[in-house]
């Protein structure tokens, strides 16, 4: 071997180990972005303490860190339960979480990546959790106080997320629905309220008017009632004036005087005496 190969041996050799150290220095470093949690393994074993936001060693070739998004999640969940009167019901709810930080280390030893966590945890948790809620009403409870039962939901799952370090934001009821026999008989109970509703309007109506019928015929009564007290009373007032009238024309041809007792000349009675009579006396 002359020397001309032997350094051209060498320098290929050189270039290798340069080329080598530089990607063990690359190697040797890892960047955790804000909003990140890394966690850092050396020949497979996870390491305690949590690699947040900034640049880290890691021994090179025989050490990696997995990332965990800190950020909020959202994931779309179904879930299926009975009633407390034993119908079925079918939910589908969105579950906002984020991780716990702290716990990150215990939710890579226990579970893994975060496909695991939605598919083994989150869940079968929100299974349970729906089951809790929906036990405590009936169906048509779970109708009339949704808000209670969403309540109940949130109160269970977050208790039950929380020891795995997965931290519950806030969830929303995506759908909510019955079987179709259910469904079915809350719609014809609604058009039998309805119609009873109707009933009880027209009933009222109708009782309304006979009262407006029969106030109308009391003062039609009493309408009545009055003109015929009227009548009377003119009546005989008009009897005493002929009687007067009669007792002039046959006591002779002086014109007697009338005295009138009483108010106006519609209520008052006439009282005759004569002249001749009086002046006499």
């Amino acid at each position: 071997m002359n020397s001309q190969k032997f350094t051209n041996i060498l320098s290929l050799v050189g270039g290798l180990l340069v080329a080598l150290a530089i990607l063990i220095a690359f190697n040797s470093f890892v960047v955790i972005n804000p909003g990140q949690a890394g966690v850092l393994s050396v020949l497979g074993k996870a390491k305690d303490g949590v690699l947040l936001e900034g640049i880290h060693f890691k021994p090179p070739l025989v050490s990696s860190v997995d990332i965990y998004d800190l950020t909020v999640q959202k994931f779309e969940v179904p879930a299926q339960s009975a009633t407390k009167d034993l119908q079925d019901l079918t939910g589908s709810f969105a579950i906002n979480f984020r991780l716990d930080p702290v716990q990150v280390v215990t939710i890579r030893r226990t579970q893994g990546t975060l496909q695991n966590i939605v598919s083994k945890i989150i869940a079968p948790q929100t299974q349970e959790s729906f089951k809790i809620a929906a036990a405590r009403r009936t169906a048509e409870e779970s109708i009339t106080k949704r808000s209670e039962l969403k309540d109940d939901f949130d109160n269970a799952l977050s208790s039950r997320l929380l020891k795995y370090g997965i931290i519950v934001l806030d969830t929303s009821v995506v759908d909510l629905s019955f079987s179709p026999d259910f469904a079915k008989a809350v719609e014809e109970k609604q058009i039998a309220e309805q119609r009873a509703q109707r009933a009880v309007y027209i009933a009222q109506e109708a009782e309304q008017q006979a009262q407006a019928e029969i106030n109308r015929a009391k003062g039609k009564a009493e309408a009545q009632r009055l003109l015929a007290q009227t009548l009377k009373e003119e009546g005989g007032q008009m009897v005493l004036q002929k009687e007067a009238i009669e007792s002039w024309r046959s006591g002779g041809a002086q014109m007697p005087k009338v005295l009138v007792i009483g108010g106006d000349s519609k209520s008052s009675v006439p009282f005759l005496f004569n002249i001749n009579d009086s002046a006499t006396q």
